[in-house]
Formats: C-alpha cells, sequence, structure tokens
C-alpha cells in the first residue's frame, strides 16, 4: 500500500508526533509498504508533476525525525520557517500526496490534528484516514466536553469547571472549589501546561500563566487526586490490559513521559487484582462507546488513594505511537507487535469507514 504518515504539524506535541510518525513509518517500509513521512505544516516542496516519486524516495521523509528534543518546541520560531510564510496550516503538496495515498496514516498529537477539524476536512475531500473519526475526536479532546459525556454515561470522572480568558479573573471563592486543585488546558496533551496547586498564591498564577504564557483559550479545573496511575488502550472498542504507570518524581508530566527513565510502566498492573482491572477496562470501553469513538484510543485512569475509587481523566484520540509508547506496550502484552499494531489500526480503520479488506483480528491472525 502507498501509505503517507502524517505527523508534526504545530502543536507543542509535534515532536512527540514525529517519534510516533518516524517508528510507524519505518516498521511500514520494512513490511513492504511504500510509507513516506510528511510533516503537516511544512509539507514537502516538490515538482507536481512527479509526486509519485515521493513514496519510492530512499529516506521516506524520515530525516524530518532527527535531532528531537525532550522540551516543548518553540512553534513561533517553527512559522517563521516556513518558507511560502503561507497563513495555512497544511503546508505544499500536501492535501495532493494524502489524495494519492492508499490510506493517510495519523500520527499527530494534540490541536488540529487531534481535535477533528483535519478528519472532517480529509472526509470532504475523500482522503481515506486512520484512527478515530472526526466527531469522536472533536468530543475527546475537549476535556469538559468529554467529561459532561463520561458522567451522562456513568463513567465515573472527576467533577470539574472551566475558565475562559473572559472569566479567568474569577475569585477561587466563588467556584465551588477547594484546594489543592488541577489546572490544565481544556483541549491539549502529553500534560503540557498542566499545573497542580496548594496555595492561592500558586493557583492565581497557574491561571495567569495559562492565559498569558501557555496562551490558553480555555482551562479546565479539578479537585487533585492523589493515587495511582493507569492508562487503557482500545482497539475497536475492545480494551488492551491496563499499563500502570510510576513516575519517578511522583507527576506524569512531559519530561518523565518522553524521557528514557521518567516513568515505570507495569503490564498488567501489580497493584490491581483482576477483577479491580476489569472494572477499569469496562469504564474505559464504554467512555470510547460514549464519545462515539472508532478504531483506536486510549483512557487515562487514576485510583483517587483517599476512598479507592477510580476515574477516568480523559480519553486520548491519538495516543502515541512510538515503540515505547503506552499503546504498543499494552498491544505487546497480548502478543501483537508493533508493526502487526500499525497494520491492525490501518485495517481497523478500513473496516469502520471504508470498503471491508481482509485483515488482523486482535489476537494477531488472518480476519
Amino acid at each position: 500500500m502507498k501509505i503517507i504518515v502524517l505527523a508534526g504539524g504545530l502543536s507543542p506535541e509535534r515532536d512527540v508526533s514525529l517519534i510516533s510518525g518516524a517508528g510507524i513509518c519505518r516498521t511500514l517500509r520494512e513490511r513492504g509498504h511504500q510509507a513516506f513521512l510528511l510533516d503537516v505544516f511544512f509539507g514537502l516542496p516538490y515538482d507536481p508533476d512527479r509526486l509519485e516519486e515521493v513514496f519510492s524516495l530512499p529516506d521516506s521523509g524520515l530525516s524530518i525525525a532527527e535531532g528531537i528534543k525532550t522540551t516543548t518546541p518553540d512553534l513561533a520560531a517553527l512559522k517563521a520557517a516556513r518558507p511560502d510564510q503561507s497563513d495555512c496550516y497544511l503546508g505544499p503538496n500536501v492535501i495532493e500526496l494524502c489524495r494519492m495515498a492508499d490510506i493517510t496514516f495519523m500520527a499527530l498529537h494534540g490541536s488540529v490534528g487531534e481535535n477533528g477539524k483535519l478528519q472532517a476536512t480529509f472526509d470532504i475531500l475523500g482522503i481515506k484516514y486512520t484512527g478515530p473519526n472526526s466527531l469522536g475526536c472533536s468530543l475527546s479532546m475537549n476535556k469538559l466536553v468529554a467529561k459532561q459525556v463520561f458522567k451522562m454515561s456513568r463513567v465515573p470522572t472527576p467533577r470539574g469547571t472551566s475558565l475562559t480568558a473572559a472569566t479567568k479573573d474569577t475569585p477561587l471563592s466563588e467556584l465551588g472549589y477547594y484546594l489543592p486543585l488541577v489546572i490544565k488546558p481544556c483541549s491539549g496533551g502529553s500534560s503540557i501546561g498542566v499545573y497542580i496547586v496548594h496555595t492561592e498564591e500558586e493557583y492565581t498564577e497557574a491561571i495567569r500563566r495559562s492565559f498569558e504564557e501557555d496562551q490558553q483559550d480555555e482551562v479546565v479545573i479539578e479537585p487533585y487526586l492523589k493515587g495511582r496511575e493507569y492508562a487503557c488502550g482500545l482497539i475497536a472498542g475492545k480494551a488492551l490490559p491496563l499499563v500502570e504507570i510510576i513516575p519517578k518524581d511522583g507527576i506524569f508530566n512531559y519530561e518523565n513521559k518522553y524521557q528514557t527513565g521518567g516513568a515505570t510502566e507495569l503490564c498488567p498492573p501489580q497493584s490491581l487484582d483482576i477483577k479491580a482491572q476489569k472494572k477499569m477496562q469496562k469504564a474505559a470501553e464504554k467512555a470510547f462507546a460514549a464519545l462515539r469513538m472508532d478504531v483506536y484510543s486510549r483512557a487515562d485512569f487514576i485510583v483517587d488513594e483517599s476512598d479507592g475509587k477510580f476515574y477516568c481523566l480523559e480519553m486520548n484520540g491519538l495516543p502515541g505511537m512510538t515503540p515505547a509508547s503506552l499503546l504498543p506496550k499494552a498491544a505487546k502484552a497480548i502478543g501483537i507487535e508493533y508493526g502487526d499494531l500499525c497494520e491492525i489500526i490501518i485495517d481497523q480503520s478500513f473496516k469502520a469507514r471504508y470498503t471491508h479488506t481482509p485483515g488482523r483480528t486482535l489476537e494477531g491472525g488472518k480476519s
């Protein structure tokens, strides 16, 4: 198959996306596919009459994933570096190459790549793509909307509220929430822009930074729950084994997620009995269905040490897909190797929205 692996973009999660995309592209090439890694924002300046050659280029576009850092990227500098200085989110030849491909593998994380806008655009243009549909992405990306859907569907989730630029000066005393609190972007991921505050001074500073430095449009405020964290990957609505996450310094932030040794990840978990694991997996499947997801995603949970109950924090529409990411780790626990997982995602995407094609089952065999 001819496959464009779409990554990069202008999200704070750009670099993580490039790492995911590089891993996907390499393994698809190893399996005989004509895969090419393409940056959605920078595109590929190339002779329009010779675009077919792109799928056979020897470097497969992988050079764009070299020199990735563990710090969040300077998005202003990236915008300034684009040669055509266009205000279009899609770079040169992105649409053309995606239309030429048999399918576009969505390796994007955050913002436009994960909020449903690009998926809706591709739907209109007749471009086939992997991962959840536009509605599922849109609902899951907005943490407050997802929280409301969880509550209506009886998926345990922390209560929460939000502030916008117009309401950001609302006194804490009027919100009906008590310290300590978690403040995080309403639409974002990779734990970027997340603050845990214990005093009113910390709260005021976190709100200021969220809107001024992090340039958020809306932030979610939740009670701070201390406890063990778990991730539940899902494929076609079926839960994979849970992964327990134990950060080295107690916080699963951006650095700990992507630095070697930043966290210990156990699959299956050692701290939950089988009955508790199954209950969490059922909640993940319920959340997946309630958010109208399809193909695959990952639900994140926490078990509050104060009451022993679990709560779903959010659903990730396009979770990390590096070989060491949580979803591939969970898939491997049931015998699905990384390359098989990438092909299963492609097969499931065809089954969910396009013409049925023979593919792999979750057990790794042929369907």
